[in-house]
């Protein structure tokens, strides 16, 4: 496995856990509280910074553990890295067109803010998931 693939493997766990520790406060509070009334800036962002740090640490452990390839890189990773990029690139475009509706109808901050977030959810996701299998099953560029 080389070092690209071990930290698309970190990237994809970090970001599932604190989308699911983020989803499962939120249900938590919609079960008792109307959405206009959520407080859910803060943990959103502790969601995505917790994301972030974790991420960071986990591709330091990847280092520490295989120091020699650490950083490297070749065409296949680049190419994997953007067919991931171009695969997820709907669900970042779908979640801005459904802010910006949203937006428009005056909905609630609280909507428009976890629509974007679950669409970068989402997009990290796919591309993930994407670029994982074709580590695993082969990349064929047409």
């Amino acid at each position: 496995m080389t070092y690209e693939e071990k930290g698309t493997w970190v990237f994809l766990v970090v970001s599932v856990a604190a989308f699911v520790g983020y989803l499962a406060w939120l249900v938590g509070q919609l079960l008792s509280t109307p959405p206009a009334e959520i407080a859910y800036a803060r943990p959103m962002l502790w969601a995505i910074g917790g994301a972030a740090v974790a991420s960071i640490l986990g591709r330091l452990l990847i280092v520490v553990a295989a120091p020699r390839e650490a950083g490297r890189s070749d065409q296949r990773d680049r190419e994997i890295q953007r067919f991931g990029d171009h695969s997820s690139r709907f669900f970042v475009d779908v979640a801005g067109i459904a802010a910006l509706v949203m937006a428009l109808l005056e909905l609630d901050h609280f909507w428009i803010a976890n629509a974007l977030y679950f669409g970068f959810v989402g997009a990290a996701l796919v591309a993930s998931v994407v670029m994982i299998v074709s580590y695993r099953r082969g990349f064929y560029p047409w």
